[in-house]
Formats: structure tokens, C-alpha cells, sequence
């Protein structure tokens, strides 16, 4: 089997990881062998070889944080899926490689006919969408939402979850190639960032009330987003992707009640109850199951590839997510 291992982190990630190939185990005592189906590079996957996520795995660690596989053995006394069964990966259990143990009763059974390259990608973003948009602001239909990084994969699911929910979306990009693609996941508009952004929006939507605002990105394209929202509304941040701290206008905090406040699905999942995260992935699987979401991806990557995997992820002018699926 291959795995795609790393024993330091630094920063060029495609540089720390390479795959490496060792004997595939044997299940032990209730533990299923998986053969995995597709995993995800996320920015947090990328952030977590750089040294820089919030929270860091052991090292030497073998990389990816969720994916989706296939039952292939059973060990002794394990209870769960049957073998040939499509499952859900652990999360961290180290996706990037062709297979891994697991213990039994830990998979989350799937629908077999589903697309696993869409399933592999549920775990993360998918969530990350609804409960932005769930959370923070009560929002009724035809309520106005900004977002940016929109052409990413939490921006097309929440563009997604939105217009089931009937909610419109102003969708903040940061270069004009990535409009294109926005729009046709259904952006209700769609433009490029900049200082002038909350005047462009006013004019885009009839001067309609935002009173949620979404940020991944920090340093000054969060005041653009709290620009365009409303006075007492939200900016949630979820990411830093220009690397540079969130910046709040004091004019925006003192004089129009804007309120910054973050968001990281790993402490939502701390808090939340087993019946509300069970809830919340089984409203996804049938969503992804049915087409009614679904995220672009932009190419494919054998395990053995991992560093033109990883190198391609962190690189600009994407359309999609970055998948591997282990040739088998």
C-alpha cells in the first residue's frame, strides 16, 4: 500500500510530504481494512504541513484529514459495515494513502451509489457552509448574504445551501477569471474585490440590507466584506488566506456596530451533541446523494503524486478541488 508521509512541516508543503510504500496490514481485533475511494486537499490539509492550523498531528504523520472508501477485510469480532460497503473515513485518520485501518464501529456507512468523489469531500466543507449561514444571523428567504473566496469549496456550497433556503448571494471573488464559474453555480451576483466593493455591491443589489457578512480571507478584505453590511450586523471569519491578521475599521466597530466573530468547525463539533452532528451529515449525504450538492474538482492525483497533488492544491487560477484517488 502507499501512503503519502511526512516527518517535518515547513513552509513549502509539497517539499515535507512524499509518498512512501509499505506492507498493507491485516485487521486486527474489531478493525476494518478500507481501501480508500477519494480524499481531499483542503486548505486546512495544506495549513497543517506548513506548521501553521490550529491544530497539529503527531509527528512522523501521514496526511489528509477526511475522505471516503470501501471495506475490503473484516478482523476478528468487528462490527459495522459488511465488507464491499462504501464508508466515511475517520477524521485525521490520515486519508492520503491507497488504504487504512480502521476501527469497525467508527465507519459511517454511505450510499454505494453515489458519486464517492462528492462524498469524499463532506466532512468539511459542506458543514462549514450550512452552519455559517445557520448560526449567527436568524435569515429569512430573500435575505441578502456576502461572502467571499466564493469560487472556493465552502463559497459554492454555501451558494448551494443558500439558494435552497431561498437566500440571495453576493459573491466576492479576487481575480476576474473566477467569475465565470460562480455564477454558474448560481451566484445571485458576483464581483471582483476591492477598496470601492461596498459601493459596487449597494448598486448590484438596490441598496438592499446585508446583515451577514462571510470572510476567509483576513487583512483588509474583511473591512470590504464589514463595508457592505449593514449597521448591527456579523462579519464571521473563517480563514486567513492572504496570511494577514482580519482589519476592522474602527469607524465600522464604534460607530456602526459591526461585530467580527470566528468560526472553526472542529469546536463546533466540541460542543454540538452526537444528535445534532448526526442530523447535520445525514441532511448532507442525501443532499450530495441526490445532486443538490455537489463541488467542482479540478484535477486528480494518485497517491504517488502527492507533491504535484499538493503543489497543484496551493497553487492559484484552480477551479475546483484538488482530489486524490488511489489507483487501485
Amino acid at each position: 500500500m502507499q501512503q503519502a508521509r511526512y516527518e517535518k512541516r515547513g513552509p513549502v508543503p509539497q517539499d515535507v510530504i512524499e509518498a512512501v510504500t509499505v506492507d498493507t496490514p491485516q485487521p486486527g481485533e474489531g478493525e476494518a481494512l478500507v481501501e480508500v475511494l477519494a480524499a481531499p486537499i483542503n486548505p486546512s490539509d495544506v495549513l497543517t504541513l506548513t506548521g501553521d492550523y490550529g491544530v497539529l498531528p503527531p509527528l512522523p504523520a501521514i496526511g489528509g484529514n477526511e475522505g471516503v472508501g470501501r471495506v475490503v477485510e473484516l478482523g476478528a469480532g468487528a462490527s459495522g459495515p459488511e465488507k464491499g460497503q462504501t464508508v466515511l473515513l475517520p477524521i485525521g485518520i490520515g486519508t492520503w494513502a491507497s488504504h487504512v485501518v480502521a476501527q469497525a464501529k467508527d465507519l459511517v456507512p454511505l450510499p454505494s451509489e453515489a458519486d464517492p468523489k462528492q462524498l469524499s469531500m463532506m466532512t468539511v466543507n459542506p458543514p462549514t457552509a450550512i452552519l455559517l449561514l445557520n448560526q449567527f444571523v436568524n435569515l429569512d428567504e430573500g435575505d441578502w448574504v456576502i461572502q467571499n473566496v466564493a469560487n472556493s469549496g465552502v463559497g459554492g456550497y454555501l451558494i448551494q445551501h443558500a439558494k435552497s433556503r431561498g437566500l440571495k448571494t453576493v459573491n466576492v471573488v479576487r481575480r476576474e477569471s473566477a467569475v465565470a464559474s460562480v455564477e454558474a453555480q448560481g451566484g445571485d451576483v458576483t464581483l471582483v474585490d476591492g477598496p470601492d466593493l461596498h459601493k459596487r455591491v449597494r448598486d448590484a443589489t438596490g441598496g438592499a440590507e446585508i446583515h451577514l457578512g462571510i470572510d476567509a480571507v483576513g487583512g483588509a478584505a474583511t473591512d470590504h466584506i464589514a463595508n457592505c453590511v449593514a449597521e448591527g450586523g456579523v462579519v464571521v471569519n473563517y480563514g486567513m488566506m492572504s496570511g494577514e491578521p482580519c482589519q476592522v475599521s474602527p469607524a465600522n466597530i464604534v460607530f456602526r456596530d459591526i461585530a467580527l466573530k470566528g468560526f472553526w468547525l472542529a469546536r463546533w463539533f466540541r460542543n454540538a451533541s452526537r444528535e445534532a452532528q448526526m442530523k447535520l451529515y445525514y441532511d448532507i449525504t442525501k443532499q450530495i446523494a441526490s445532486g443538490q450538492l455537489k463541488a467542482n474538482i479540478a484535477a486528480e492525483y494518485d497517491v504517488s503524486e502527492i507533491k504535484d497533488a499538493v503543489a497543484a492544491a496551493v497553487a492559484g487560477e484552480r477551479d475546483g478541488k484538488v482530489l486524490i484517488v488511489p489507483r487501485h
